[in-house]
């Protein structure tokens, strides 16, 4: 914006009045680009009037004299508000349960899985023995990740006794029925708990 221009010169360069409104200066000030679109000296002419208006009315605005709306090319710097915070009880359960979590490698997916697939078969034979390998390697694995046996033990002897759980009722519930499955109670037990002891080895830390 040139700062030799004055407001009322501003307003005559576009033809216009102090009173005309904004569409009226975006119009005229449209159409006279148009007209001298090849003469590059009063498109700047134009330009600076357009800006100096446009300038006069926000200082007008931020008075309070005027309301300009919020289209207008050279708005109000607003201020961004920060984002809101989540309270305090939601960090807390999210940071907690992203501490038991884990985003297991290929690897870290692979060897339980074939660790507990081999017991689960063992299982079939000799279902203590094998549950005692689960829990050591459950164990195992877990504590590798974190280096924190308390809590490698504590995790996986909640996960055994949960799966050890779920697996009597499920046998309890579908064997008296005479549903098609070759297994005994506590073996579908020890089977359901290795998948228990797996998905705590792969998934958790």
């Amino acid at each position: 914006m040139s700062d030799q221009m004055g407001d009322q010169n501003a307003y005559d360069t576009l033809g216009l009045t102090e009173s005309s409104s904004f569409e009226d200066i975006q119009a005229a000030r449209d159409r006279l680009v148009n007209e001298f679109s090849g003469d590059r000296k009063q498109t700047e002419i134009i330009e600076a009037a357009y800006d100096a208006i446009l300038m006069e009315r926000l200082r007008l605005r931020q008075e309070g004299k005027i309301k300009v709306p919020d289209r207008i090319r050279y708005p109000e710097k607003t201020v961004e508000l920060p984002p809101k915070p989540l309270p305090a009880s939601t960090q807390i359960g999210s940071e907690w349960l992203q501490g038991f979590l884990d985003t297991p490698s290929r690897e870290d997916i692979i060897w339980p899985s074939v660790i507990f697939s081999g017991l689960a078969l063992v299982a079939l034979f000799a279902a203590p023995l094998s549950l005692a390998l689960g829990v050591g390697s459950t164990i195992y694995f877990l504590n590798r990740k974190e280096h924190r046996l308390g809590r490698a033990v504590l995790i996986t002897v909640i996960g055994a006794v949960v799966g050890l759980s779920i697996g009597l009722s499920v046998g309890q519930l579908l064997i008296p029925q005479g549903a098609q499955i070759d297994l005994q109670p506590e073996e579908l037990a020890s089977i359901l708990t290795f998948v228990v002891l797996w998905m705590i080895s792969s998934f958790l830390r």
